[in-house]
């Protein structure tokens, strides 16, 4: 949430409130994660001139808002933004974004104290595509459970949430409330260029399960003459190892890939990315979480579909090479991410980045893979 606001933020810093005074002044870096209580002025002249330097930047690199994705030798990527509501369309639009990669439509079920109709839904999901005027929209499934939930669904409490009753589980489980969702997102895509994405599978009779709801959904507007895109596309979330470890299965029943860093690391690894006292065991950079991740790719390219990045990961300046090398098609992130990302794409070469793939996924741990990365 910080940095979709671009407010920059550190968390974890113990003890701080018990530490810190009333009206205390302070210094801090929000990207290095170090903060200053009561900073010396020699500290506070370095931190004025480097908010200047990055200030100047953020100006410089609005020039490439409407330059496309090409590395220096010509190969195009594509940079795209991850939304929760319709308002931050604007965002995504203002910073050069050429589409929506993830419409998290979840935070419109958790701003609302009642299940939202096909028609609240609809209006909302028509809006963003009439907003993006033709360019693309990726509607993902309400991605409920794990840390997000609804009062008026009453969910069961559960020992691992994250492993537990969420996302597709629940849709798959609530058919009516999945068929309104379903029905209002083909009702907008008849505004825009609206794919389907559908949250956490790790398993193929899932899609093959969602798939024949929305065939359902499709004859009921069909009978009362509604318009949709009948070439909708339909894709998945892959992030759990499940999907991952044999992604060239899933790959036969889908038009595309998008990566959801953000479980995928927390799965892979065993780690609860929440939890304080394990988050330093949660890293993408981890080479297992690499090698997943050409796996996916690879699985995607070899069935002739798309493959994007929707997670944290994508919008990490560090990794915009070796994602680069690694075949990514699409990286989507918070809109303050993109123009940083679009600029990192078109200073590299597209086969170089190739190269220095295969260096950094030789690499045992994820420190030896940073440093390679430097």
């Amino acid at each position: 949430m910080a940095r979709s606001l671009e407010i920059p933020a550190i968390v974890g810093v113990k003890g701080i409130l018990s530490t810190a005074k009333d009206s205390e002044e302070i210094a801090f870096d929000g990207e290095a994660g170090v903060l200053y209580l009561s900073p010396s002025d020699e500290i506070k002249t370095t931190y004025a001139k480097q908010r200047e330097i990055f200030l100047k930047e953020k100006e410089e690199l609005k020039k490439l808002k409407d330059l496309p994705a090409i590395t220096k030798d010509n190969h195009l990527v594509h940079v795209m933004g991850n939304i929760g509501k319709p308002e931050d369309v604007d965002a995504v639009l203002e910073a050069g974004g050429e589409g929506i990669g993830l419409y998290r439509t979840e935070f419109l079920f958790m701003d609302s104290d009642h299940m939202p109709t096909e028609e609240e839904q609809y209006r909302a999901y028509r809006v963003v595509a009439e907003k993006m005027h033709g360019k693309p929209v990726t509607i993902r499934t309400m991605d409920i459970g794990g840390d997000k939930e609804l009062p008026y669904l009453d969910l069961p409490k559960e020992m691992n949430p994250f492993l537990g009753f969420r996302a597709i589980r629940i849709s798959l489980t609530h058919k009516d409330m999945f068929k309104t969702q379903l029905r209002a997102i083909l009702r907008a895509s008849a505004y825009g260029q609206i794919k389907i994405m559908y949250p956490m599978v790790s398993s193929i009779n899932e899609i093959r399960k969602s798939n024949q709801i929305l065939e359902e959904c499709k004859k009921e507007l069909d009978a009362i003459g509604k318009l949709y895109d009948r070439n909708i596309k339909v894709g998945i979330m892959v992030e759990t190892p499940s999907t991952a470890i044999v992604a060239y299965k899933f790959a036969k029943e889908v038009d595309f890939f998008s990566i959801g860093t953000n479980d995928l690391t927390q799965y892979f690894l065993a780690v609860d990315r929440g939890n304080e006292k394990v988050s330093a065991l949660y890293n993408s950079y981890n080479p297992a979480v690499l090698e997943a991740i050409q796996l996916v790719i690879d699985a995607a390219h070899d069935r002739g579909i798309s493959v994007s990045m929707c997670g944290e990961f994508a919008g990490d300046k560090h990794a915009t090479e070796i994602l680069l090398g690694m075949g990514l098609d699409t990286y989507s992130m918070s809109a303050s991410s993109i123009l940083g990302i679009k600029k990192n794409i078109i200073n590299s070469n597209y086969e170089e980045a190739k190269k220095y793939r295969d260096l950094i996924l030789s690499k045992d741990t994820p420190e030896e893979v940073l440093e390679a990365l430097k």
